[in-house]
């Protein structure tokens, strides 16, 4: 896992763009849970960063495809699946690992 962010850069409901890896990845933070996914809709490539994040789900700002936060999948359309990634907290450190597979 590596570190990404501290928790105060993420506000609650707040997002942020980092790098890992050498891919872009958005941070989301509903409720103290953090979440990591691809900052990049499988669509048509939208970035992620202007997505609305409402019960659980990010919706693509262009055509308001809607991703699980939890693991990707879009019950609309099943066969676009926005890579999600194991996440960890560690005092005020957020850790995300893009190591293995994607969820």
């Amino acid at each position: 896992m590596e570190t990404v962010a501290k928790t105060h850069e993420v506000p609650n409901f707040g997002k942020k763009i980092v790098s890992v890896a050498g891919r872009e990845i958005l941070l989301v933070n509903v409720k103290g849970t953090i979440f990591a996914v691809e900052n990049e809709c499988p669509h048509q490539g939208s970035p992620m960063a202007a997505a609305i994040v409402r019960d659980g789900y990010i919706s693509c700002p262009r055509h308001g495809y809607r991703f699980s936060l939890v693991d990707g999948r879009c019950a609309e359309h099943p066969e676009c699946v926005l890579a999600t990634f194991p996440v960890r907290l560690s005092g005020d450190d957020i850790q995300v690992d893009c190591s293995g597979d994607v969820k």
